[in-house]
């Protein structure tokens, strides 16, 4: 058995009312298309946890003497600050399992892969790694973004096992340079 047979273990195929884009997207695709929603989500997030102990401040003072107060809302503040990160990586992850409606990030999706394809570049990136190693960081990480509000997982690797068939790349970008060409 090689190496690259090892490595490949199809996602499982969820029924979704939308379309998969990836079932294991990079840390930074998950980033780059977020919505503006999804950002002001985040800071609501964010925003509610200082808010909260402001209001609890007002209504039971804790009487914590100069000081106190100020780490306290330090703390919360950071604590929601990550909840607001983590809720807009969620939103965003989401997208790309087709839980949400993503038709605009099925056209960034389809814009990015086929210039990548145009320029002969690797679909999902370059990678360093060996097949066998690609193969354990997708299983490790696909589909995490359903679970993570428990344990905060991405996956930060390079490689070509998505979930879904990317011969409509490839079959998108003979069209563009067929038609560029007339």
């Amino acid at each position: 058995m090689t190496d690259l047979q090892r490595a490949y273990v199809p996602a499982k195929t969820l029924n979704t009312e939308f379309p998969l884009i990836d079932s294991d997207p990079h840390f930074k695709r998950v980033l780059r298309y977020a919505r503006p929603s999804d950002y002001a989500a985040a800071a609501a997030v964010t925003a509610f946890g200082p808010a909260l102990m402001l209001l609890w401040e007002q209504i039971a003072p804790s009487h914590v003497g100069r000081g106190g107060f100020a780490p306290i809302m330090r703390l919360t503040t950071a604590i929601s600050a990550t909840g607001g990160f983590l809720y807009l990586c969620e939103r965003s992850t989401g997208r790309f399992y087709g839980f949400r409606e993503n038709k605009r990030e099925v056209d960034m999706d389809m814009r990015e892969m086929v210039d990548n394809v145009k320029k002969g570049e690797p679909l999902y990136g370059k990678t360093t790694l060996s097949p066998y190693i690609q193969g354990v960081a997708s299983r490790n990480s696909r589909y995490s973004g359903v679970w993570l509000h428990v344990l905060p997982w991405f996956n930060f690797v390079n490689h070509e096992q998505h979930g879904v068939d990317t011969a409509k790349y490839y079959q998108q970008a003979e069209r563009e340079l067929e038609a560029e060409r007339k």
